[in-house]
């Protein structure tokens, strides 16, 4: 088996086991067990707190002591046995310990998966920029399969979706460990420094300006891609109280009709490579702060009727907004950081986006939606001005981006850094 087609089956299980749950937990919650949406919004900063501390914990693990695709797979195997204990909960806040030990174990393998591929593909002396986007792909139409697969099932609004979840994750467990070896990096030299000891040196890239400009925006990102994944399923579900709208495919199978979103995906994710050389990571991020303006202004006007187009085309939208921020993100971080602190940096990006931006915009977005938004008799919500608001939010974003973040674009250097060491090193940062 080739690696490249072992690491795509690792990137397609990686996100199988997220895609199984993360859009539709929103039915369960409010459909089958009918909790109050504000504790739901508890639920959906479980995963920002836990990717605060752990991607990055785990990152300096991989970077110090132990191989990345051992503690990659010891991570799927408990956050399975987690899952496997989530229909068992009977009450909201039982159910928000369970998903943040869930979260903890599961969320900082995503940064983890990225340094294992990287590393494998360096190794064999590929081009990340090139060959990891198409390995990549495999992973959003993992997340496309198991939304399908629970969707098809009628179990979107069941417990079972957790089941499904936890069985791939004990198999992507198991088979992490035949992945090819990711030894500590750091492994090979010893660390004089208490900084180097704790293996914390990634931290240092924050005393670079536009580093730290580049992780704040990340942070504001991470917060617009919560809105998204909390909300999307739920308002389509929200339709069924409509009598004109509650026969309509979108209505009976919200989940289907969002991962066009992931269909998307797949097709930005494979133009990455050309954006990122023609145009740089700064052009790239503002295309995505735009896409999601769009977003959610598709989302605001559309409805599973008449306006379906506009929520199918926020979806395709949503391919460009997400990929050309994360990815891109992800390759940025590789191509300006050392190989001794790759999986320690790519933990620091997952805490600015999934992190601390999943902690504000789950939290933030919660508060204003049952305040501003939410109808206090009947609990209904007003989705035409809440996604007008985050509209607003992105646009704020992105006009800020272009004043403040101050990277000049080399495609020369893009090449380069895809093969060796980065353009900035933590000592000069």
């Amino acid at each position: 088996m080739s690696t490249k087609l072992r690491l795509t089956i690792l990137s397609f299980l990686q996100f199988f086991i997220w895609g199984s749950w993360l859009i539709t937990i929103g039915a369960y919650w409010f459909q089958t067990k009918q909790w109050s949406g504000a504790q739901f919004g508890a639920i959906f900063s479980t995963m920002g707190i836990a990717s605060i501390f752990m991607p990055s914990l785990m990152g300096i693990v991989a970077d110090k002591w132990v191989n990345a695709e051992k503690l990659y797979g010891m991570l799927h195997i408990l956050g399975g046995a987690v899952l496997c204990t989530v229909p068992l909960v009977t009450e909201p806040g039982t159910m928000f310990w369970v998903m943040l030990l869930n979260m903890i174990f599961y969320m900082p393998t995503l940064a983890l998966s990225i340094a294992v591929s990287y590393s494998v593909l360096k190794r064999e002396g590929l081009d990340v920029v090139k060959d990891y986007p198409p390995i990549r792909v495999w992973g959003t139409i993992g997340f496309i399969a198991a939304m399908w697969t629970v969707s098809l099932l009628g179990f979107e609004k069941s417990a079972n979706q957790f089941y499904i979840a936890a069985a791939a994750a004990f198999l992507l467990g198991v088979y992490s460990f035949t992945l090819p070896a990711c030894p500590p990096p750091s492994k090979e030299t010893a660390s004089r420094s208490l900084v180097d000891a704790l293996g914390l040196k990634s931290f240092a890239l924050l005393r670079d300006t536009k580093m730290l400009t580049f992780f704040l925006f990340a942070l504001l990102l991470g917060a617009a891609l919560q809105l998204t994944n909390a909300y999307g399923d739920t308002f389509l579900h929200d339709f069924d109280k409509v009598p004109a709208y509650q026969d309509t495919l979108a209505v009976k199978h919200p989940a289907m009709i969002m991962s066009i979103s992931q269909i998307s995906e797949t097709l930005f994710i494979l133009a990455i490579p050309f954006f990122l050389r023609r145009f740089g990571i700064k052009q790239v991020m503002f295309f995505s702060m735009i896409a999601w303006v769009l977003r959610f202004g598709l989302l605001a006007y559309g409805n599973p009727g008449p306006g379906l187009w506009m929520v199918i085309l926020s979806c395709i939208v949503y391919g460009m907004a997400f990929d050309f921020f994360n990815i891109s993100g992800s390759l940025f971080v590789e191509t300006q950081t050392a190989s001794s602190i790759r999986a320690s940096a790519q933990g620091l990006f997952m805490m600015m986006t999934n992190g601390f931006g999943a902690v504000l915009g789950s939290s933030v977005s919660g508060i204003v939606i049952e305040k501003y938004f939410t109808n206090p008799i009947d609990q209904t919500k007003d989705w035409h001005n809440i996604w007008l608001t985050f509209a607003l939010y992105a646009l704020v974003i992105a006009v800020l981006f272009v004043v403040l973040f101050r990277h000049k674009h080399n495609p020369q250097e893009t090449q380069d850094a895809a093969h060796t060491e980065p353009l900035l090193s933590v000592e000069q940062a």
